[in-house]
């Protein structure tokens, strides 16, 4: 079992990712980070530079020590579809989203893929938004 956070570098993708450690510490539980990228297939440049940014973000909220782990998969043109594939490929037991603020009127034209994830996820999900104005917290 794990803790998987979508990895994104945005407001609400950092502040995944913060709350996805707390919740791996407070569950004795080991973190993965899940991105899927738009292509066909994954470099390890990708990896690289995923992981890089993941510790980067940890690092600037004091948390540098937080162990994880990194998954970097293609979307092939349904990101929704790929995330719930990888929360069910790594076994975890909670998944962790960030999700920006929008009107019924903009989820009803644009769709969303943090809803998608919510009705098709095998395991709970905690959705996280970054505070007011930008920031986190």
């Amino acid at each position: 079992m794990t803790v998987a956070v979508v990895a994104s570098d945005s407001p609400e993708g950092r502040e995944a990712l913060v709350r996805a450690v707390e919740e791996a510490e407070l569950r004795g539980l080991p973190l993965i980070a899940l991105l899927v990228v738009d292509a066909n297939s994954v470099s390890e440049e990708d990896r690289e530079a995923t992981t890089l940014a993941t510790q980067q973000i940890l690092a600037s909220r004091g948390l540098a020590d937080a162990a994880f782990s990194i998954r970097v998969e293609p979307d092939a043109g349904d990101p929704a579809g790929a995330i719930v594939d990888l929360v069910a490929d790594t076994g975890a037991s909670l998944l962790v989203i960030g999700s920006k603020r929008r009107s019924a009127v903009g989820k009803f034209l644009m769709g969303s893929t943090v809803q998608r994830v919510l009705l098709d996820s095998p395991v709970p999900v905690l959705v996280v938004k970054a505070a007011e104005g930008g920031g986190t917290r």
